[in-house]
C-alpha cells in the first residue's frame, strides 16, 4: 500500500520520542535541541489486531503476519517555515509526500526542555503549524491561478478549474485548511497536481506529563475544545512512557510495567488504530496452515483490487473469491466447518470487501 503518516510539530514537543515508541524498524534520535531530526526517519509499524491472534489460535499456522503502516518522523517546524525559516522547505517537502498528519502538541510543563514560543500554549502551537501549511498552499494556489486565468479565456475546462482555485484561495486566506472546504472528488482534480499540505487528514497527539496520562490536563483540555468542531480526534498520551513500554521484549515485564501505571493497553495501540482509520484503510485476512495474515486495503475496494495486494497476477486473473465473515469463522472454528453450514460465500468481481473478511482467491495464471 505504501501509505504514510507523518509525525509533525514544533521542535521539542516529543515527535521523535513518539516515533521511537511506534516504530519497530527504526529508532530516531531524540535530543533537546532544534532540528535533531534533519532527514525524515521512516519506520514500519505493526497494526495491533486481536482478530489476527484469534484466527491464529484456531488455525495454528507456521507463522502469523500482521499488517503494517508506515510512519515518518519529520523535522520540527518553526514559525516562518513557509518562507524557508529553519528547515522549512525540507520540512514542507516531506509533509507533501505523506498521506496523513499526526500532529504532536506539547501539553506539559518542563523548564529543562526548550520552548522559544513562550508559555505553554497548545492552541497557538497548533495554529503555527497550520498557518505555515496554509501559507505554503496559498503560494501554490496563487501560482496555478495566474496560469489558469489566461487559459480560462478560451478553455472551458480551465474556466472550471479557475473557479475552484478561487474558492481555495478564499478559503486559505480565511485561515482554513483546504480539507475543510469539502471539495468533491471531481473538483479535487483541479488541485491534484499541487499536493496541497492542508488537504491532508489530521490526528492530534496531546503529549501530557506522567501525572496526566489517564485524565489529561488543562492544556490537553484546551486543545480538545479548540478542535471539537473540526471533526479531528485528539489522543492524550505520555510519549515518554509509551517509548518505555515499547522497549520491553518480554511480555510479562511489559504487563508488569503497564500494571504499575494502571494501563489496560498502551495508548500507542489507540494511536496506531486511529492512524489506520485516518488513512481510510481496512483489513481482510487469509488463513491457512502456512500462515495467517492481515492485509491492508482502502475501504470500498472490490475483491479483485483486494487480491492485488497479495500479487498483481491475482487481480489480472481474478475468477472469484471465497469469503467467510470473521465472526462466522470464530463461531464455527474452521473453514471446513463454515463451508458445511453454508457460511462460506462465493463472491465475484463487484464484491466490496468488508473489514474482517477471511478470503481465499481463485484466479487464472
Amino acid at each position: 500500500m505504501a501509505l504514510q503518516a507523518g509525525i509533525v510539530g514544533l521542535p521539542n514537543v516529543g515527535k521523535s520520542t513518539l516515533f521511537n515508541a511506534v516504530s519497530n524498524s527504526a529508532k530516531a534520535q531524540a535530543s533537546n535541541y532544534r532540528f535533531c531530526t534533519i532527514e525524515p526517519n521512516t519506520g514500519l509499524v505493526n497494526v495491533p489486531d486481536p482478530r489476527l491472534d484469534a484466527l491464529a489460535e484456531l488455525v495454528l499456522p507456521d507463522r502469523t503476519v500482521p499488517t503494517q503502516i508506515e510512519i515518518v518522523d519529520i523535522a520540527g517546524l518553526v514559525r516562518g517555515a513557509s518562507k524557508g525559516e529553519g528547515l522549512g522547505n525540507k520540512f514542507l517537502a516531506n509533509i507533501r509526500e505523506v498521506d496523513a498528519i499526526i500532529h504532536v502538541i506539547r501539553c506539559f510543563e518542563d523548564e529543562n526542555i526548550l520552548r522559544e514560543e513562550g508559555p505553554i500554549n497548545p492552541v497557538s502551537d497548533k495554529e503555527i503549524i497550520e498557518t505555515e501549511l496554509q501559507l505554503k498552499d496559498l503560494e501554490s494556489v496563487d501560482k496555478k491561478l495566474q496560469r489558469t486565468e489566461k487559459l480560462a479565456k478560451t478553455d472551458p475546462k480551465a474556466k472550471v478549474e479557475l473557479e475552484i482555485l478561487v474558492r481555495c484561495k478564499d478559503h486559505l486566506e480565511k485561515g482554513k485548511n483546504i480539507i475543510s472546504l469539502g471539495l468533491t472528488k471531481e473538483e479535487k482534480t483541479a488541485i491534484a497536481d499541487l499536493f496541497l499540505l492542508s488537504d491532508k487528514p489530521i490526528l492530534y497527539v496531546a503529549n501530557v506529563d506522567e501525572a496526566s496520562m489517564h485524565t489529561g490536563n488543562k492544556f490537553s483540555a484546551t486543545l480538545i475544545e479548540a478542535v471539537k468542531n473540526e471533526g479531528n480526534e485528539v489522543i492524550v498520551m505520555t510519549n515518554a512512557i509509551e517509548a518505555q513500554i515499547a522497549e520491553f521484549d518480554n511480555a510479562d515485564d511489559k504487563a508488569m510495567f503497564m500494571e504499575e501505571y494502571k494501563m489496560d493497553e498502551p495508548a500507542l495501540d489507540r494511536l496506531i488504530h486511529s492512524t489506520y482509520k485516518l488513512l481510510n484503510l481496512s483489513t481482510y485476512f487469509t488463513a491457512g496452515v502456512q500462515e495467517v495474515r492481515a492485509w491492508t486495503i482502502h475501504k470500498g475496494w472490490k475483491a479483485p483490487q483486494a487480491a492485488s495486494v497479495i500479487h498483481t497476477d491475482f487481480e489480472k486473473g481474478f475468477i472469484k473469491a471465497e469469503v467467510i465473515a470473521y465472526t462466522d469463522f470464530i463461531q464455527y472454528k474452521s473453514e471446513a466447518a463454515c463451508r458445511e453450514v453454508g457460511k462460506l460465500r462465493i463472491e465475484g468481481k463487484e464484491y466490496i470487501v468488508q473489514d474482517g473478511d477471511v478470503m481465499h482467491f481463485r484466479f487464472n495464471v
